[in-house]
């Protein structure tokens, strides 16, 4: 069962609601790019930019007490949760205008970077075809078009699908059909984003989700999968959850007043949303809903999950009327996933004993039956499986990197043993990123992607019965890439408790000098249990190709060895999230990759929060730092429940209303640790509509650090006022964004040219 509820370690945009935004999902900040073969030391700055003085929130003394602790918070006026206050409106435009000011004299750098980003893409493309019945459906891209188009062909040969299969594009081959393009879909909207793109088991109608704000609040519609044609009223208020049920039948989920998906609903095509039957309503609000279909689109499963806990819900998709079942029940501290095969569920469980998990099956019409197909292991961490009609395939994490063993099964009826002889994929990489892709549940065709650091990102075809391996898709990068120019290697640091962290590194052979004049780039989450494992982004070849080394700390928090790492790594042991960084820059530094002056960091979203501690605790150990859309007011954002994720997050970081939690967690919260003292070259950014990180967190930090610092580095504010989490949605408008703030960092660090 792919992409199961909960946070994983594998490479796809979310799982949940979570404050997520790792490496491989978004535009990582580490692609500083520059235009010149040499760094040229020192910028010329323009009057205009010396003279620009920045904007001065007003303070609004407000005070939070707790266990006898009172708090004040100055900024806190600039929460408005209508997003429509002409004060905060008016303060997050001058700091727009500000960061455009002294970012002026730059502006030629940063079109030079843009026009050297997009230089690399290969803009008009298509992605790998993907079999659903008669059908290959696939995305294209076009030439100077920001948005994909959603395409299918007509399968033409009869015969079994084939590792070595290649959809026809020629005169002779069937027509390219355009079912949605998202181009036109986007007109008139500032943000466009589609959340799920579902087709029907008959290939007549496609449901999506379409969200025109970046709120992540969506509306379905159906159309019919020839002509385009609606069927049906849209449906409004959803999550990007939708699945069908059949052919004329689909069930999606929809969410309370805090944006916490809480009701799964049942919908009829033709049906007006309001006669919709809802088939669950969780109403403790630590847990959330999540939807998936097995594999073999027989069955749906809703998934109720905290951080700690999931139980699962079941509905037979040709016994509708039955409704939801319990597969098993909620217990607290045991994780559960699903799918199903012939006439057995397959599951993977967790639980405090069994913290790697285990992967059990069971009659359907006897889930207490449990068969151990594998058992926990200490070393070896199960992270998801993919089911097949002959075959399994385990996605695994040893020793911290990802492990993909396929093995056989018996025939569909016949009783399932302990599973035993399996093969694994060799991956050549020393670090690397591997992920389930959407496979033929009736075929024995495994399709996966792989990426390095070096490696563009690459779709493959398995053959599960020859160990035939066939790549489909690569992502071409124009400009001359040579993956053999690159070096990946895997360094360990030692925590102060003895703890051994990995880093994942990257640089040019031919251009480092590996003596500590390098300029290099960090970096980091350690979050949610969320792995970020080392992959490929071609805009990072500029930094690379000019002597930049780029470094990833595998943190604890994250989950990359196992599940012990995130327990170590959160709620009352959160602080070691945030050592490890800091030794792991301290490693790069002693060992001779950089120096201080050249060391630039970077995160989002809870890696923000990763950026905004460890500034406070050493602002001295970095040139530069870069806070995308950062959680960065831990305690009082907590301590409300009205503000989204607040509760189900409790199990992540801790209820400070409990006094144990309040004292620690406020000791490394960043608003609440600014001092006076020195700190490098900061950038924060935000989003307006972020219904995960209020824009209001990182407003707050910039200001109180403005108030506070007593240095005279920069510190820009970029909000984007039409987006949310994920930042702007067209695929160019990203690189723009990526360029500007490669032009910050390599301003601060004096590598760009004066402008003519």
């Amino acid at each position: 069962m792919l992409l199961k509820g909960g946070a994983s370690c594998l490479s796809f945009p979310y799982a949940g609601r979570l404050r997520y935004s790792p490496l491989s999902c978004l535009p990582p900040l580490a692609s500083y790019l520059f235009a010149y073969p040499n760094p040229i030391v020192s910028i010329s700055s323009t009057s205009a930019v010396s003279m620009a003085a920045p904007p001065v929130a007003k303070k609004v003394r407000h005070e939070m007490e707790m266990f006898g602790d009172v708090r004040v918070d100055n900024y806190y006026w600039l929460r408005d949760d209508s997003r429509s206050n002409p004060d905060v409106l008016s303060h997050l435009k001058a700091e727009n205008a500000y960061t455009d000011i002294v970012m002026s004299d730059v502006k030629q750098f940063e079109d030079k970077i843009y026009a050297e980003i997009r230089g690399r893409i290969k803009e008009d493309d298509i992605s790998a075809p993907v079999r659903r019945g008669s059908y290959y459906y696939y995305e294209r891209t076009l030439m100077g078009k920001e948005y994909v188009q959603h395409c299918r062909r007509l399968i033409t040969n009869d015969g079994p699908a084939s590792v070595f299969d290649v959809m026809p594009t020629g005169p002779e081959a069937s027509e390219e059909h355009v079912i949605l393009d998202e181009n036109i879909k986007a007109q008139g909207h500032d943000y466009y984003s589609i959340g799920a793109f579902k087709v029907s088991p008959n290939n007549k109608l496609v449901a999506y989700a379409e969200d025109t704000k970046g709120d992540e609040i969506y509306t379905v519609y159906v159309i019919d999968a020839e002509n385009g044609t609606p069927v049906g009223a849209p449906l409004k208020g959803v999550t990007s959850d939708v699945e069908w049920a059949g052919d004329d039948t689909i069930i999606y989920i929809t969410m309370d007043e805090i944006l916490r998906p809480d009701k799964v609903w049942l919908h009829k095509l033709g049906s007006d949303q309001s006669s919709d039957h809802c088939l669950y309503h969780e109403k403790d609000d630590m847990f959330s809903l999540d939807l998936q279909v097995s594999e073999s689109k027989q069955y749906l499963f809703v998934g109720s999950e905290s951080k700690n806990t999931r139980s699962i819900f079941y509905i037979d998709v040709s016994k509708k009327e039955s409704g939801l079942m319990t597969l098993m029940p909620r217990v607290y501290g045991v994780d559960i996933s699903a799918s199903h095969r012939g006439n057995h569920f397959f599951i993977k469980r967790r639980s405090e004993e069994f913290y790697n998990s285990e992967l059990l099956a069971c009659p359907l019409d006897n889930v207490s039956e449990m068969t151990v197909l594998l058992p926990h292991r200490e070393s070896v961490k199960i992270q998801d499986f993919q089911l097949f009609n002959d075959h399994i395939t385990v996605y695994e994490r040893e020793n911290g990197l990802p492990k993909v063993t396929v093995y056989g099964l018996p025939a569909i009826g016949e009783s399932i043993l302990q599973l035993q002889g399996g093969w694994t994929i060799d991956f050549v990489d020393p670090v690397y990123s591997v992920d389930p892709e959407e496979s033929e549940f009736s075929s024995r065709i495994l399709r996966f992607s792989y990426s390095s650091m070096r490696t563009p990102p690459s779709v493959y075809d398995y053959d599960m019965n020859t160990g035939t391996s066939v790549l489909k898709k690569i992502e071409t990068v124009l400009g001359g890439f040579d993956a053999s120019n690159y070096v990946t290697e895997r360094k360990w640091a030692v925590a102060s408790d003895g703890t051994q962290v990995s880093i994942s590194i990257l640089y040019r052979k031919d251009l480092v000098n590996l003596d500590g004049s390098d300029p290099l780039l960090l970096y980091g989450y350690g979050s949610y249990e969320v792995c970020i494992d080392p992959s490929f982004k071609a805009s990072r070849l500029s930094l690379v190709d000019r002597g930049f080394i780029f470094a990833i700390a595998h943190i604890r928090g994250g989950g990359e060895m196992g599940r012990q790492w995130y327990e170590n790594g959160k709620l009352l042991k959160k602080k070691n999230t945030f050592t490890d960084f800091i030794t792991c820059a301290e490693y790069l530094i002693e060992n001779k990759y950089c120096s201080k002056a050249k060391l630039c960091i970077n995160g989002r979203s809870a890696g923000g929060l990763l950026m905004g501690a460890v500034l406070n605790m050493r602002p001295d150990l970095f040139r530069v730092a870069v806070a995308g859309v950062p959680f960065v007011d831990v305690v009082t954002t907590m301590l409300d429940p009205s503000i989204p994720l607040t509760t189900s997050e409790w199990e992540e970081w801790g209820d400070p209303r409990k006094e144990e939690f309040y004292f620690y967690m406020k000791s490394y919260s960043p608003v609440d640790n600014i001092k006076a003292q020195n700190y490098p070259n900061i950038l924060v950014t935000a989003g307006l509509n972020d219904p995960r990180v209020m824009y209001s967190e990182p407003a707050k930090f910039v200001a109180k650090l403005r108030e506070m610092k007593t240095d005279d580095n920069m510190l820009l504010f970029k909000c984007e006022l039409g987006a949310g989490h994920f930042s702007k949605s067209g695929r160019f408008e990203k690189l723009q964004e990526d360029a500007f703030t490669y032009a910050f960092i390599l301003k601060a660090l004096g590598m760009v040219a004066p402008a003519s």
